[in-house]
């Protein structure tokens, strides 16, 4: 069996480091305020794909949604593994809800082609809403496993995946093609590779490409095409599609495909208190005790 996964994933901005200026008066997060890192639960997508790619062969193709320097989680995903990476970036996508960036993936999904499965993380640090996942099994009429904490076997076309629930687990039967979420608990994700870190370092999109002759065209055409190839050809080719590329309608991305609207953001910051000590004898536990239920702590 061989497989081919495309795994969905997230530059998110830093929510441990959030401050004041988080959010911008249309009510969208600043993400130029934040440092931006690799979506947590997204890396625990990818160790999933790539496992499952040196199980049965394949490739694992990832692919995100957002800003030019998102290609930085896309190097991190080829220094870790990863055969191919897309990058679906255009102005149009900004301020993208749930609702618009699963149509958006769902496109760049049908534009690549065939697939066998599709990884996401449970959902992102900057929403946690685990909304993104099951909508774009939704709009791309896959059935879906969420919480999967492990994939159990794999044969016949069908994949049995061990999930997450509360309180315990259960274990989940799909048939292929189909849609995961995975939960942090799954696995540890792999280190980026030195070897690779080094043959991939200078893997570009085309625009990156360009940047690199100072923003100018190529005097000669055939020079970029040739260019284009051998990047190609060594794995170092980022690809890059923007709205017109994905056929995607105009109402359905960006902020005009978006009903959700952050209102703010508010930081919550436990600080000390009072502080009482309890004597360790049944009379002091049962002066606590009373003191919780006054205080409608306990009931």
């Amino acid at each position: 069996m061989s497989l081919t996964i495309l795994v969905f994933a997230k530059q998110v901005p830093d929510t441990a480091n959030i401050t004041g200026q988080a959010m911008k008066e249309d009510g969208t997060v600043n993400r130029g305020a934040l440092p931006a890192i690799f979506n947590p639960e997204d890396l625990n997508a990818l160790e999933m794909a790539l496992e499952l790619r040196d199980r049965f062969g394949g490739k694992v193709v990832v692919c995100t949604m957002g800003p030019p320097n998102a290609t930085a989680i896309l190097r991190r995903a080829l220094y870790m593994g990863a055969d191919e990476t897309i990058l679906v970036t255009d102005r149009r996508f900004a301020g993208a809800d749930t609702l618009a960036t699963s149509y958006t993936l769902a496109c760049a999904a049908r534009k690549y082609g065939a697939f066998d499965l599709v990884i996401c993380g449970r959902q992102a640090i900057d929403g946690d809403t685990a909304q993104v996942g099951p909508q774009l099994a939704e709009k791309l009429g896959l059935p879906q496993i969420t919480y999967v904490e492990q994939v159990l076997e794999l044969a016949d076309g069908k994949l049995t995946a061990r999930c997450q629930i509360e309180g315990g687990h259960e274990v989940v039967r799909a048939p292929l093609p189909l849609a995961m979420t995975v939960v942090s608990s799954a696995n540890s994700p792999r280190p980026m590779g030195a070897r690779r870190l080094a043959a991939f370092k200078k893997a570009k999109t085309r625009s990156e490409l360009l940047a690199t002759h100072g923003g100018r065209d190529y005097e000669d055409a055939n020079a970029l095409a040739a260019e284009e190839d051998t990047m190609r050809r060594k794995g170092l080719w980022i690809h890059e599609w923007n709205a017109d590329d994905l056929g995607a309608e105009p109402s359905r991305i960006g902020m005009a495909g978006s009903p959700t609207k952050v209102k703010q953001i508010e930081s919550v910051v436990l600080v000390g208190g009072d502080s009482k000590d309890v004597p360790p004898t049944d009379e002091g536990i049962r002066s606590l005790v009373h003191e919780l239920i006054e205080d409608h702590i306990l009931s």
